[in-house]
């Protein structure tokens, strides 16, 4: 007959860790987590963050593998397999669109906001989409490549858990069917809303989205010519209030693509120092007020990312 010490020597060399003792988080991680937690809450936001050193592999988590909906930070799933298509000799990015005047989808930037007929390239309208966040620009990536494509280039990449559900106008369509005539910045109509929920929309988490990044970075997911095509890209980004906020430093590069949905603002990029360290951050927020303007909680992206990164380049030392 077996003992239950045996099987229980047996379940842990089977399923190593499963019954052992988590290791003890170092004493300064705990501290900078901690100091994280605080932005974010000083900031009115619940907030998720994955911070990864790309070249010791070193991170610091806060609810890094919680389900988070990825509003247009998810272009940065399209555009890398918009450009690992280019690099496997799939597409020609330099293929001219053109692209009527009507039947736009809907924003505030890029395509979506001009009158008139045009004819971009493809790697122009990635500029947009990533630059500006170029909705209409972004959905005729979207039926150029489609969904599934870009489902299997994450699955490739092993982000299984991240996944494209719907186009950005399918995703207007949804928020118009539950704004109705409504405003969405009324409490009780953000909380009906199925796109700030991660199992109806298009999804990821911080984790899985600075491993993207360092796929990126290290040339596994668009190799060559196009992924350097793409680290360029990400470094036009326009928008200087969340992630950039938190390194004000000429010498210092940021590149990113934000994300945002009524009470959710989001960032994920990368940051380089002139002494060659490079990080992955993901931060993912979402606020208690409705208001559509909300400078704290832009600003907190930032400040927490910066926290991170200093924490990571402590223990670097």
């Amino acid at each position: 007959m077996t003992s239950d010490r045996t099987k229980g020597d047996r379940a842990r060399r089977d399923h190593p860790g499963e019954d052992a003792p988590a290791p003890r988080e170092p004493a300064d991680t705990r501290a900078a987590r901690a100091r994280v937690a605080a932005a974010f809450a000083e900031a009115g936001v619940t907030g998720l963050l994955h911070a990864r050193d790309l070249d010791t592999g070193a991170e610091l988590a806060l609810g890094a593998d919680t389900p988070v909906s990825t509003a247009s930070v998810h272009k940065l799933c399209l555009l890398v397999t918009l450009y690992r298509e280019a690099a496997a000799g799939r597409i020609d990015l330099t293929r001219p669109v053109d692209l009527p005047a009507t039947g736009r989808t809907p924003g505030r930037t890029g395509l979506s906001a001009m009158l008139d007929a045009a004819r971009l390239s493809l790697r122009d309208l990635a500029y947009l989409a990533l630059a500006v966040s170029d909705n209409a620009a972004a959905d005729v990536l979207w039926d150029e490549i489609g969904l599934d494509t870009v489902n299997r280039t994450m699955a490739e990449l092993g982000l299984t858990r991240t996944i494209a559900v719907h186009t950005v106008r399918e995703l207007f369509t949804a928020l118009a069917e539950d704004t109705g005539q409504d405003s969405p910045v009324e409490p009780a109509v953000v909380a009906r809303l199925r796109v700030l929920d991660p199992a109806f929309t298009n999804r990821s988490t911080a984790r899985e989205m600075t491993a993207l990044l360092a796929a990126l970075w290290h040339g596994d997911a668009c190799p060559g010519e196009p992924g350097a095509a793409l680290r360029r890209l990400l470094g036009l980004q326009v928008w200087p209030h969340r992630l950039a906020s938190g390194f004000p430093f000429d010498d210092v590069r940021v590149h990113g693509k934000t994300g945002t949905l009524p009470t959710l603002r989001h960032e994920v990029g990368v940051v380089e120092y002139p002494d060659g360290g490079r990080y992955a951050l993901a931060v993912f927020t979402r606020a208690a007020a409705t208001s559509i303007t909300l400078p704290t909680a832009d600003a907190a992206i930032g400040t927490a990312a910066r926290l991170a990164v200093d924490a990571l380049r402590l223990t670097s030392r």
